[in-house]
């Protein structure tokens, strides 16, 4: 548990956008943390690939410099690479990710950082979901009431995990890598990627996502993206049901955000951390014509809302 202070920052970074295909809230809290690190990023049609919709949770450690970055420009990343223009775009992200890693180890500002971040993505193309992930930042999409994982957090103690730390050199004590991290796929943290005998995938902190691959159709309602600030206070299936029972009951998605975090925030910093973390979460929900999302939006999308390209990103 990182340093706390005497009261909580409460005040909320908010924001929401609107396409003829999603709508999307996003917001983000300090908390009882002693800094704001967490950064997010959303952007409903990509500069480079005006069909896709990109967003992202960046929750940094140790420093939000990392995760600063990364939500400006991984998707740059991402969509740079000549898998991408293939369609590949699976390994684009997988690619993606490291290229971002390759690239702040070698930029004369990052490469002597200490901090480290999560990174979890979700790219939205052609009916298709890609979720890339390094971290314990977690998405979720809520399909027909129940909640689909998108992602896994990545914990040094999971057997895969820690077979690859001891590999490179490493071990876990206390379910942290070396005594010291408790994640064990990160971007930035270079101090862990240091054995030169091993590729970039095997590093005892490696920033090679796992991706998944959805199909999108019309039971899909809406999906969230967190930081574990969230997901070590309520289960997928709670934040599920607390998005889903508000945005029934007409409430924007932006401030069901808010009222996340809030339900999550500890009233006070003695709970062993939970709760007292920085918090963001963005809520995408998708225009499409499921039972609930008609009766929800036929009084709020009363007007044609065109396509446009949002980045938000929070410092």
């Amino acid at each position: 548990m990182g340093q706390t202070l005497s009261e909580p920052v409460t005040r909320k970074e908010t924001s929401y956008a609107q396409s003829e295909v999603y709508k999307v809230g996003a917001s983000c809290m300090q908390g009882w943390r002693v800094n704001m690190e967490d950064s997010h990023t959303t952007i409903l049609s990509l500069p480079e690939d005006p069909s896709a919709a990109f967003f992202g949770v960046f929750d940094g450690h140790g420093g939000a410099n990392i995760a600063q970055y990364a939500g400006k420009h991984l998707h740059k990343y991402i969509t740079n690479r000549p898998e991408y223009s293939s369609g590949e775009i699976r390994r684009a992200i997988e690619l993606g990710f490291l290229d971002i890693d390759a690239g702040m180890l070698h930029d004369k500002n990052l490469k002597h950082d200490l901090a480290g971040s999560t990174a979890n993505v979700v790219l939205i193309k052609d009916n298709t979901l890609y979720c890339g992930n390094v971290g314990d930042s977690r998405s979720i999409a809520v399909v027909s009431g129940v909640a689909v994982p998108l992602s896994t957090d990545h914990k040094p103690n999971n057997p895969d995990e820690h077979k690859r730390i001891i590999n490179a050199g490493g071990w876990v004590e206390f379910n942290r890598v070396n005594g010291n991290l408790a994640l064990s796929r990160a971007l930035g943290d270079f101090i862990f990627k240091r054995n030169e005998k091993k590729r970039a995938e095997e590093q005892m902190v490696t920033a090679f996502p796992d991706v998944l691959v959805k199909n999108v159709t019309k039971e899909w309602e809406f999906v969230v993206i967190a930081c574990d600030g969230i997901w070590d206070v309520m289960t997928n299936e709670e934040v599920a049901e607390f998005v889903g029972t508000r945005l029934r009951s007409g409430m924007e998605p932006e401030n069901i955000c808010e009222d996340l975090m809030t339900r999550c925030l500890a009233p006070d910093s003695q709970m062993g951390g939970l709760g007292c973390d920085n918090m963001t979460v963005i809520i995408i929900i998708f225009l499409s014509s499921s039972p609930m999302k008609v009766s929800f939006f036929f009084t709020v999308n009363l007007f044609t809302i065109h396509t446009v390209s949002l980045v938000n990103v929070v410092n």
